[in-house]
């Protein structure tokens, strides 16, 4: 949930005024207070509607990562859902159900040992099941019984959600920074700042910043390495937020999930590449013993018995009954081939770019499909130009700086989801060259970072020009 200030949109407290096809007699719609009586529900539509019009095309908004389409079946099962309080399992059984074999599925996908005794949940989204998965690390930490202040190590990539879950939940974070071409945590950096009192090291699959996987087994490695030597036992935490639903199909044979007896706990994002509208989130343990039971838990006023282990509590149940249309409908080979074509038209279109000649390559599309760029030196106009140039086209293109230790680095970066095909690839290419002309004539960038402030990456932005802090 943002939190927004007080604030107007510039055109103060004038009324908003309404087409005089759709009322008779004239209305009054105060702009920041209630009116004060009823109005025809095609008159407030309109309102609504052409207010709404101003937020641009959703498809074109390649700074998000989260689904901006879906089948017209699965609209429809949402719809028949918006009124289920997913919470009420014991009112709404088979919309439990569903919830349960969803969870069963993810499980076989990430190679739980046990796959058939799996425990998970779903959630509101990454962002919850993140801190689901952070707490459950610190109440495993407390049961050991130490007094010092609990600590948890990840890069300074992470989404802005692990700093809210420190903060929070009193935990001190432990943020590796970038060191020149390493954008992510690695291994060795991550073991240098784990002590008898970490909670945990938490991995990202797939950086919001440019779109890399982290080394999972490497850093897993590494911490086999400490406990040989100090006895230290380290869990890991894998936030997959957007790489959980890429890696079991398209890298089948990267060591990254419960295949790793030192992952305890996979998050991931179901209204990103699980090819769901907005919102749904999973949360998954190795086993029982990954989730301490005291954290779970049990209430029957709902009639039933009902375990819960959330930070929310009534949510509809549209999104899940979607995200068990979408395994239903696609299976395996059917997500395989969508999460292809997205790495496909994200590779190309990469390298399109880097041919274009102001524009060097960060990453390539190749983990997740997502990749950055940024300029060469010597080019008269900077990314926060361009960024600014293509959203005169409609497209949103996310311009933002690196974080601490490279702060010096500014890119733009282009998320490809389900729906962005190489035809709208190509009609981007086509608005690109057509504002490089105009740009390479300037005598000197025009637009800074703070120009950039309006875009965000799917979630929440704790700096607008620093997309992964999320």
């Amino acid at each position: 949930m943002a939190l927004k200030h007080p604030r107007h949109d510039g055109r103060g407290d004038r009324d908003l005024e309404v087409n005089p096809i759709f009322s008779r007699e004239p209305v009054e719609v105060p702009r920041y207070a209630l009116p004060r009586g009823e109005m025809e529900p095609a008159t407030a539509y309109q309102l609504v509607h052409d207010e709404l019009m101003l937020d641009g095309n959703a498809r074109l908004n390649l700074a998000t990562f989260v689904s901006t389409w879906a089948e017209p079946e699965a609209r429809l099962l949402m719809a028949e859902c918006a009124e289920k309080n997913m919470i009420d399992k014991d009112e709404y059984p088979q919309t439990a159900e569903l919830e349960t074999r969803c969870v069963h599925m993810l499980a076989r996908l990430w190679n739980a040992p046990d796959p058939g005794h799996a425990v998970g949940c779903s959630t509101t989204g990454s962002s919850e099941a993140a801190m689901l998965g952070g707490l459950a690390l610190k109440r495993r930490w407390q049961r050991k019984g130490l007094k010092g202040r609990p600590n948890i190590v990840m890069g300074v990539n992470v989404q802005i959600c692990w700093e809210k879950f420190a903060d929070y939940f009193e935990v001190e974070p432990r943020y590796v920074p970038m060191e020149g071409d390493r954008y992510h945590l690695g291994a060795r950096e991550a073991v240098e700042l784990c002590d008898e009192n970490t909670i945990g090291v938490v991995a990202v699959l797939g950086s919001t910043f440019d779109g890399s996987y982290e080394p999972v087994a490497d850093i897993c490695a590494a911490l086999d390495d400490l406990q040989e030597r100090t006895g230290l036992d380290v869990p890991v935490h894998v936030d997959g937020a957007s790489g959980a639903m890429i890696a079991p199909f398209l890298d089948p044979d990267l060591p990254w999930d419960f295949r790793l007896p030192r992952v305890a706990s996979i998050n991931t994002s179901g209204h990103k590449y699980g090819l769901v509208m907005p919102g749904v989130g999973w949360a998954l343990w190795r086993d029982g013993g990954a989730l301490p039971g005291d954290l779970v838990f049990h209430v029957n006023y709902l009639g039933g018995d009902m375990p819960t282990f959330a930070l929310n509590f009534s949510r509809p149940g549209a999104q899940v009954v979607a995200q068990y249309y979408n395994f239903l409908r696609l299976g395996f080979e059917g997500y395989r081939r969508v999460q292809q074509t997205c790495r496909d038209v994200a590779t190309r279109l990469a390298a399109e770019i880097a041919g274009l000649g102001p524009f060097e390559l960060l990453t390539y599309g190749s983990d997740i499909p997502v990749f950055a760029f940024r300029m060469h030196e010597g080019a008269g106009f900077n990314v926060f130009d361009v960024s600014a140039a293509l959203r005169e086209h409609g497209w949103l293109v996310p311009a933002y700086t690196f974080p601490k230790n490279r702060e010096d680095l500014a890119v733009l970066r282009v998320v490809v989801r389900n729906g962005f095909s190489h035809d709208l690839a190509d009609l981007l290419l086509a608005d690109l060259r057509r504002v490089l002309p105009r740009l390479s004539a300037q005598p000197s960038p025009v637009r800074t970072a703070d120009d950039a402030g309006g875009f965000a990456h799917g979630a929440e932005t704790k700096h607008p020009t620093t997309p992964g802090r999320r």
